[in-house]
């Protein structure tokens, strides 16, 4: 394919004559000019090419805003109540605002990517019916609720670029026709027929409605153990995870987006290495599980064994919650070890603590997998009351959660609460530009808060109440590479991990006034606020015990220019003292995902990790070989987008730390190593990333060279 496309671009003309194809000039990015130098403008011009060429041409036209709005609520494809809640004065003036503003996908791919992918199309999916400025207009009409300063500020927030609701909520706000606006859920399962059979339906339910899915395993009983008193009777976790992941090849959004599912089980479940063989490549086919991601929840003592050379002991869920009371995922191992070791009630089993670590640097090199939920320190930062015992499909999400109960036909006897979680992200070079960093992010945290008050998913009621109780809400980032690059600030330089730690400082700060706000305005909190550490304060130790302030004069001068105010000591003084007075209405405010989509929408770098590539390939359905390049790079500072191959697992790990600590939930941290690497490389960027206080690993990649030399990119299972 890249031969094909690539003779395409060479034999095509570059001037006179019919215009260049979109796709022979986009891949006019992978070809030198005759000066060696990479043709940036090719790509520019094959963005404004495919609109000539094909947008414009298959997009159906209106002769006014009114016609066009007339049909779109009367056919049934927007929804009447999005526009109703508005004077038709103010929707004819949002807009003409927002084409006023002249938006131009600045990339091929960009522009590919909205149409393929966002944009409302005709129900034989054969014609175009929104613009960009449309979609951008209906999404802020749709979470403002008829707040027309709010839904101003945010179509403003969006169409340049600074925030951007994640994949759900843009492509689904203000349709008729449409799934759930929200992005991940999180379920737990518990040792019983009745929640297991119940967590299946509820995992069908939300993959129809678009979200991924992940459901927690450590507390189901293991394989072999005993049944009513009876020996040798769990099939343990497998077939639960095969149920799954059938489960999730069945059921997806509209044909629009694919089930997706992740699993997580703890270190010390004693079907803790059958779970990680199931990604082996020589896998049995009865075990193997090919599209289910998997997740293991690894304590503090298990690092510890390891680093002494001991055994870890592997404990019975079953005997866990008879001795204790308590499910597994609800105990903390690091605190029980040596007790449950001692015990005799407790069946158990060993297994060697540096043998079960090279396990997973040899899965995670076969497979990418497992991702790691570093248990201890996610629940050491956690500021509620409550355990994290669980992450989501793309290991952002750190929340806390409560335990069903069902009767014999299903209904609960104890409805307990599960995880949702609305996710949208701030494109840090733009929102730097920007200047007035408070206004954007409260803007971003009304408009996720708005995903939460507008979902009701009554088919999941734990969901529903966990979301209706914690209005919890993931404000994300993306476009660090791309910021510092073009700032000339190297990734992982000491300049580069200042400017993140006090970029994040300042979103925290920002984050948690704009919901206080909305605590004060409306008179209540998240349920749960009294016991939590922003009720007694020590939350804001951090912030009141030093000053949060550049440390090197690059730094400092780059927030100057911006006229960006860093928050004072007196600034999380007061903040302390409204939050204690008025308390917070979300539970939780911050989440980093894997941004994909919205990422080349935006021309952003992906997340906070550094670009995998300068020119980025990728395959795009019947179009085969899309290339994207790295944004605001050019041929004259190439020097400062040295890929994540290149800049090693520490420098990643040392950014990502310095983001975390100003972060409630987690980071989306991938690991990247050069095609040199080997398993005890892996495990020791791991253990370097406990160490630093990482919460989460995502996915480990390991450069590979094709026949070629085109590198071979890995896949992200979530792409918001």
């Amino acid at each position: 394919m890249e031969t094909t496309v690539l003779k395409r671009a060479e034999a095509a003309p570059t001037t006179g004559g019919e215009p260049l194809d979109y796709h022979a000039l986009n891949a006019l990015l992978n070809i030198y000019d005759a000066d060696g130098r990479i043709q940036f403008e090719a790509d520019r011009r094959a963005a404004r090419e495919y609109f000539l060429q094909h947008v414009n041409q298959n997009t159906v036209f209106f002769h006014s805003l009114e016609e066009k709005l007339g049909y779109l609520v009367r056919e049934n494809y927007y929804e009447a109540a999005v526009l109703e809640a508005y004077d038709p004065a103010f929707v004819t003036s949002i807009f003409k605002a927002a084409y006023d503003r002249k938006f131009r996908f600045p990339t091929f791919l960009g522009a590919f990517k909205y149409y393929s992918s966002y944009t409302l199309k005709t129900f034989d999916g054969k014609r175009y019916l929104e613009r960009f400025e449309d979609r951008v207009v209906m999404v802020a009409l749709a979470l403002a609720q008829g707040d027309e300063d709010l839904a101003m500020r945010l179509m403003d927030e969006i169409i340049s670029g600074r925030f951007q609701p994640a994949t759900p909520t843009f492509l689904n706000a203000g349709k008729k026709q449409r799934g759930e606006l929200i992005s991940c859920f999180l379920l737990r399962i518990e040792d019983n027929m009745e929640s297991i059979g119940r967590s299946i339906n509820s995992a069908l339910q939300l993959s129809k409605r678009g979200g991924g899915v992940a459901l927690l395993l450590t507390n189901l009983r293991e394989a072999g153990a005993p049944i009513k008193g009876i020996e040798n009777q769990s099939s343990g976790v497998i077939p639960v995870m095969k149920l799954l992941e059938d489960s999730f090849s069945y059921a997806n959004q509209l044909g629009a987006r694919q089930g997706a599912g992740a699993v997580y089980l703890h270190a010390h479940h004693p079907d803790i290495l059958r779970f990680l063989d199931t990604k082996r490549e020589n896998a049995d086919e009865k075990i193997r599980i090919k599209t289910l991601s998997l997740g293991v929840v690894i304590p503090d003592i298990t690092f510890e064994l390891a680093k002494t050379d001991e055994d870890m002991y592997l404990f019975s869920p079953h005997d866990i919650q008879r001795v204790y009371g308590k499910p597994m995922s609800e105990i903390s191992v690091s605190e029980l070890y040596r007790e449950m070791v001692d015990d005799p009630r407790i069946a158990k089993k060993k297994i060697r603590a540096r043998a079960f670590f090279q396990t997973i640097a040899e899965i995670q090199f076969e497979s990418g997998y497992p991702y790691i939920l570093f248990e201890d320190t996610a629940n050491r930062a956690n500021p509620v009351a409550g355990r994290i015992n669980m992450s989501n499909l793309c290991s952002e999400i750190l929340q806390v959660n409560d335990a069903s109960e069902f009767a014999d036909d299903l209904s609960y006897t104890h409805l307990g609460t599960d995880i949702s979680c609305n996710l949208g992200s701030l494109n840090i070079a733009k929102t730097m530009d920007g200047g007035d960093i408070a206004a954007t992010v409260e803007t971003a945290v009304r408009a996720l808060t708005a995903v939460s008050d507008m979902s009701a998913i009554d088919s999941v009621p734990s969901v529903r109440r966990g979301n209706d109780e914690s209005h919890a809400i993931g404000l994300g980032q993306m476009n660090l590479h791309g910021f510092l690059a073009r700032e000339r600030i190297h990734y992982g330089s000491p300049e580069g991990i200042d400017f993140t730690s006090i970029y994040f400082c300042t979103i925290a700060f920002h984050a948690i006034r704009a919901s206080n706000r909305i605590a004060k305005e409306r008179g209540r909190s998240f349920a749960g606020f009294k016991h939590s550490r922003y009720a007694d304060g020590s939350f804001f130790d951090q912030y009141v015990e030093r000053d949060w302030l550049p440390e090197t004069e690059t730094v400092k001068a780059l927030f100057d220019r911006f006229g960006i105010t860093v928050p004072s000591r007196a600034d999380w003084e007061e903040l302390k003292a409204d939050v204690m007075r008025d308390g917070l209405y979300n539970r939780n405010l911050q989440a980093v995902p894997p941004t994909g989509s919205i990422s080349y929408i935006n021309n952003a770098t992906s997340s906070i990790h550094p670009i995998a590539s300068r020119i980025e390939i990728r395959k795009e359905g019947k179009i085969g070989r899309v290339y994207y390049p790295a944004p605001f790079m050019d041929n004259d500072n190439l020097d400062y987008y040295r890929d994540a191959y290149e800049i090693g697992p520490e420098k990643i790990i040392d950014t990502y730390a310095a983001a975390t600590r100003h972060v409630d939930q987690g980071l989306s941290l991938t690991l990247f190593f050069r095609d040199t690497a080997t398993t005890r490389d892996i495990n020791r960027a791991q253990i370097y990333a406990w160490k630093k206080g990482i919460k989460t690993i995502y996915y480990v990649r390991l450069r590979q060279l094709a026949l070629e030399g085109t590198e071979v990119q890995g896949c992200v299972s979530c792409a918001l």
